[in-house]
């Protein structure tokens, strides 16, 4: 177990180390196995089950990201939670730079908003994907990616697992933004995955 560990972590270490870092890149990965993140992954037929948009704070690289609530987290730390410290990079094209610190500013403005585990597109509570979705569309006045019902994705597998979630109802009319839909998003394009 010991041997394992020492191993993650050098791999953690040597995925951040080979990755360079920019405000606004939005990064993707797949979260450790468990009731939601086999339903994401499942029925969006992705490994990207989480994602998050990294940030300078001071002088620390973090991840403004939906987990539990709205936060920051370190950015290593948030490679150390993925399925063998995995990720992908997804950057604004050139175009949206300018964009990118009015972005940040409306990623902060959902700070410490519950996770909506129902996955609604509300002003409530604020999953991952459409944390990023919300902040974008507030910044340019564009979608990113596209939005999709639970009915038109692969929900069949994982009906039971979306009952238990969903308090025993199957909503196949409600509109979502996947992580891996925000990732086909024509305003970026993908820089660096590894791992994953």
């Amino acid at each position: 177990l010991l041997v394992v560990a020492i191993f993650s972590k050098a791999q953690v270490l040597l995925y951040y180390a080979l990755y360079s870092p920019q405000e606004g890149d939005i990064v993707f990965q797949s979260l450790p196995k468990g009731e939601l993140v086999d339903a994401i992954e499942g029925v969006t037929e992705s490994s990207f089950s989480h994602c998050g948009v990294v940030m300078k704070d001071g002088n620390r690289w973090v991840v403004v990201e939906s987990i539990l609530s709205v936060r920051k987290t370190r950015l290593l730390t948030w490679l150390q939670r993925g399925k063998a410290a995995g990720f992908a990079v997804y950057r604004l094209r050139p175009e949206f730079s300018e964009c990118i610190a009015e972005f940040k500013l409306n990623l902060l403005k959902f700070l410490d908003f519950p996770y909506d585990y129902s996955f609604e597109m509300s002003d409530h509570s604020i999953y991952c994907s459409e944390l990023i979705y919300d902040a974008f569309e507030n910044t340019t006045g564009e979608q990113m990616g596209t939005l999709e019902t639970l009915g038109d994705l692969n929900w069949r597998p994982y009906e039971e697992n979306i009952r238990s979630l969903a308090g025993n109802i199957l909503p196949l009319d409600r509109v979502m933004i996947t992580p891996v839909s925000l990732s086909r998003a024509t305003q970026m394009e993908p820089v660096f995955r590894i791992g994953l």
